[in-house]
Parts: structure tokens; C-alpha cells; sequence
């Protein structure tokens, strides 16, 4: 397998302010493990430069209005919400970021390379079609799959593993059965939304997939997921292509969230959407940074053990150093697996009209 990197330098400009959860360390100490692993040299890695999105490719997704208020409020600067300011020249900063989601996704179907994984920042998938929020101002993901229909694929999985309910995300495609959403979150928690009854209207019932999970859930829970029912809803979906919304703020040591899964259970999700994606799509994923605030305990690894395990490199290495191991055990809930257990039951009976895999049973 091969996996393309999306990265500028550039994706390091924006910022809140040198104190905000989403600043650029997010990228630089995961850069420089990549650089000490040697990753970038590698055969299986190919790197490419984003291009901006366009003004029409934003059009795709949010509203001609919205896009204005961007545009004119990264002028002088401005505010969305406590947790979200327009600083000067947001705007070039969020066109190359949905740019750079567009660019992977090119470098995919274009068969450059097996998948990709973007490097981008700022992240994207709570900002709606007409408001941005939480940290995100246009939504990358949204943006790269209307632009991968546009080149003929029809019917596209976007799988979230963020942290965060991808609200944004959700309420673009809630209605849409062109794309199937499916979200894995911390609940209840930021934006408060998420919950495993909504299921989608009208054509898109029953595409709208929420998987809400409580803190203290770990790989256990995360392999139960993929096994039950992410693998068998995109085996029955059929999709062309796979859309990660890469979020990092799973990991135990996220100062944000209340999770536990290590670096080791990202890259085996990772792996195991792999050979999904191998079996179903020609290997297509496009995997986009989201979420993920441990700059020093978590990024540099989980992005590490994502890459690895897209280039199809050996992950028995992939792990945290040794001095977080108490605070792992500490993250864990006995508790979070028979309530998760107990969620997907009840899911499953709001589904199952509408998956043949849960009708069989």
C-alpha cells in the first residue's frame, strides 16, 4: 500500500491565540516524530502539497452568506463563538485546509496513491452550512465528499471518530442517502448532540448512524464498534469511497475528552478499515485530521500509528512512552463496555428496518 501525506507549512500559520486547545503544536511535535521515525523517506509514503479549495467548491456545502462572513471577517478579525474567533486571514487558512481534504482525495482517485491522510488544520466537521463552531470554520470533509461525487463517485462512507459529535457533518448529509454518516463520540459532551435515535429523514433515514459511547471507553469498546457494526454497515453500503474524519481526542491522555484509547487501538482501527476498504473500494480511504489535544502524550503517536498502518507497515512498535501507562489504567471504565453493549442492542431496533444485516438476526 501507499499513503499520501497532505501537509504544507502553512497549516501551521493559523492560531487562535498561542494558549488555545487548537494551535499549531498539534502539527509540529507530530511532525517531528514522523521525521525521527523516518517516515517521510519511505517508499510506501508519497507527500503532497494542498491546493485552496475555490470559492464553488465551498459553494458544494455552505451557504453563499456564510462563505461572505468568513471572507469579510478575516479582514479585521472576528468571533463566532467563545471557543471559535476569526483571526486575520482565516479565510486563506480554511480554503487550504478543505483544499488540502480535496487534494487527498485526487491523489486517491487518481490511483497515485492507495489512500491519504491530511494533515490540515484548522479541522472542520462541527462547522455547519450556514455557522462554524467549535474550533472549525468550514467543513473539510463535507467539501472533499461532494467534490469526490462531482468526479463520479456515488456513494461515499464518511466514518467520524472524533471525540466530538460531528454536528456539522450530520446536519449536511442527515437527509442524504448518497452518503452514509456514521459517528463515534463521547456522550453526553460537546455540542450535546449524537444520540443513537437520530437516524436521519426523509431519503437519508437510516444513513445518519450515531455510535455515542461513554468516557472511560477503551480499544475494547472501539474493536466491538468496528466489528458490530461499522464493518457490516459499510459491507452491506457498498460504498465508493471512505471518508475518516481523523480525530484524535479519543486518546487517554487528551486534556479535553474523557476516553481511553491508546495509539496501538487507533492504528489497528485503522488497519482494519484498510482491509475493509481493500475488499470493498479499491482500498479508497481519505482520512482528515479533526480533533486531538495532547500535544506531546497523544498526537505525535496516534498520527504515527494511523500513517503506519495506512502505508501497511508493521504496528507492534506503536505505542505511548511507558511514563503514561498509570494514567491508562486510570482512564479506563469497567463499566463503559455492557452500557455500549446495551446502546448498540437498542440502536440495532432502530435500525433494522433499514439494514438487511440486522434483520438477519
Amino acid at each position: 500500500m501507499t499513503c499520501g501525506i497532505v501537509y504544507d507549512p502553512s497549516y501551521l500559520a493559523h492560531e487562535q491565540s498561542s494558549s488555545h486547545p487548537e494551535r499549531r503544536e498539534r502539527l509540529s511535535y507530530s511532525l517531528d516524530q514522523l521525521e525521527e521515525e523516518g517516515i517521510f523517506d519511505l517508499p510506501q509514503i508519497k507527500l503532497f502539497l494542498p491546493k485552496p479549495a475555490t470559492r464553488d467548491d465551498v459553494l458544494l456545502v455552505h451557504t453563499p452568506e456564510y462563505l461572505k462572513f468568513l471572507e469579510d471577517a478575516s479582514i479585521n478579525g472576528g468571533i463566532i463563538d467563545s471557543d471559535t474567533y476569526i483571526p486575520r486571514n482565516l479565510i486563506h487558512d480554511a480554503l487550504l485546509a478543505a483544499g488540502g481534504a480535496i487534494t487527498g482525495a485526487d491523489a486517491v482517485l487518481n490511483q497515485e496513491v492507495t489512500n491519504s491522510f491530511v494533515l490540515a488544520r484548522p479541522p472542520g466537521h462541527h462547522a455547519g452550512r450556514s455557522h462554524g463552531a467549535g474550533f472549525c470554520y468550514l467543513n473539510n470533509v463535507a467539501i472533499m465528499v461532494r467534490h469526490l461525487q462531482r468526479r463520479g463517485l456515488r456513494r461515499i462512507m464518511i466514518l467520524d471518530w472524533d471525540a466530538h459529535h460531528g454536528n456539522g457533518t450530520e446536519e449536511i448529509f442527515y437527509d442524504d442517502p448518497s452518503v452514509l454518516f456514521c459517528s463515534v463520540h463521547q456522550y453526553p459532551f460537546y455540542p450535546g448532540s449524537g444520540r443513537f435515535e437520530d437516524i436521519g429523514i426523509g431519503d437519508g433515514k437510516g444513513y445518519n448512524v450515531n455510535l455515542p459511547i461513554p468516557a472511560g471507553s477503551s480499544d475494547r469498546v472501539y474493536k466491538y464498534l468496528l466489528e458490530e457494526m461499522i464493518i457490516p454497515l459499510a459491507d452491506e453500503y457498498m460504498p465508493d469511497a471512505i471518508a475518516i474524519s481523523a480525530g484524535q481526542d479519543n486518546h487517554f491522555t487528551d486534556p479535553l475528552t474523557g476516553l481511553a484509547l491508546t495509539a496501538r487501538g487507533y492504528a489497528e482501527l485503522m488497519k482494519e478499515m484498510c482491509i475493509l476498504a481493500d475488499s470493498i473500494c479499491h482500498g479508497r480511504i481519505i482520512a482528515v485530521l479533526e480533533g486531538g489535544y495532547s500535544m506531546e502524550g497523544g498526537l505525535p503517536y496516534t498520527n504515527l500509528g494511523l500513517i503506519a498502518a495506512m502505508a501497511g507497515l508493521d504496528l507492534s512498535a506503536i505505542r505511548e512512552p511507558e511514563i503514561y501507562q498509570n494514567l491508562l489504567k486510570e482512564s479506563i471504565s469497567e463499566d463503559a463496555f455492557p452500557q455500549v453493549v446495551k446502546m448498540i442492542s437498542e440502536l440495532k431496533k432502530k435500525l433494522a428496518a433499514h439494514w438487511y444485516f440486522i434483520q438477519r438476526y
